[in-house]
C-alpha cells in the first residue's frame, strides 16, 4: 500500500482491428503467458463467428452489450461485524464492475463444452448478449447474495 500518495491508473491503447480500449482490457485478461498475439487471433476469430451468429448485428456491438450486460451493480465482501464475521453488500466502480464482466465472461468461456477456445468464446459472448449463460448466471448469482445480505450494508469502516 502506497503512502506516498495516489497512484494515477494507467490506460491501455486502443486494439488495432476495433480501435476499443475495452478490447484491449479483454485480449489482455485473456492473455496467458504473454502470449498477445495468440489471444488478440484467437479474439478477432471468435468476433467473426460472433457476426455470423449474431443475426446482422456488428460484432463489436454485440461484444459491448455482453460486457454490458455481465456487470454487477454490487458485489458482496466479507467483514468482521463484532463476534461473527459476516457478508455485506457494496456497490462498486465502474472500473471493478468491467473487470469482474470480463473475468467471468473469459472464464465461463472456457468452461464451454464446445471445441476450439474462438468457439467456447463466441457462444459465451453471443449467449451474454442475448441475457443467458453462465457469465449471466453469476451475476444474478451475485445480486441474490447481495439482496440477502443488504442487513449488514451498515457496516461499512
Amino acid at each position: 500500500m502506497p503512502r506516498k500518495g495516489h497512484i494515477a491508473k494507467r490506460e491501455v491503447a486502443p486494439d488495432p482491428v476495433y480501435g476499443s480500449t475495452l478490447v484491449t482490457k479483454f485480449v489482455n485478461s485473456m492473455m496467458w503467458g504473454g502470449k498477445k498475439s495468440t489471444a488478440q487471433g484467437i479474439f478477432y476469430e471468435a468476433m467473426k463467428n460472433l457476426e455470423e451468429k449474431g443475426g446482422g448485428d456488428d460484432a463489436l456491438k454485440l461484444f459491448k452489450k455482453a460486457v454490458e450486460n455481465c456487470k454487477p451493480l454490487l458485489e458482496v465482501q466479507d467483514a468482521a461485524g463484532g463476534p461473527a464475521p459476516t457478508t455485506r453488500c457494496r456497490s462498486r466502480s465502474s472500473r471493478r464492475r468491467t473487470s469482474l464482466a470480463i473475468r467471468w465472461l473469459i472464464t465461463f468461456g472456457r468452461n464451454r463444452g464446445e471445441k476450439g477456445m474462438t468457439e467456447k468464446l463466441g457462444n459465451e459472448l453471443l449467449d451474454a448478449a442475448n441475457g443467458r449463460g453462465a457469465a449471466m448466471k453469476k451475476k444474478e448469482d451475485v445480486h441474490r447474495m447481495a439482496e440477502a445480505n443488504k442487513a449488514f450494508a451498515h457496516y461499512r469502516w
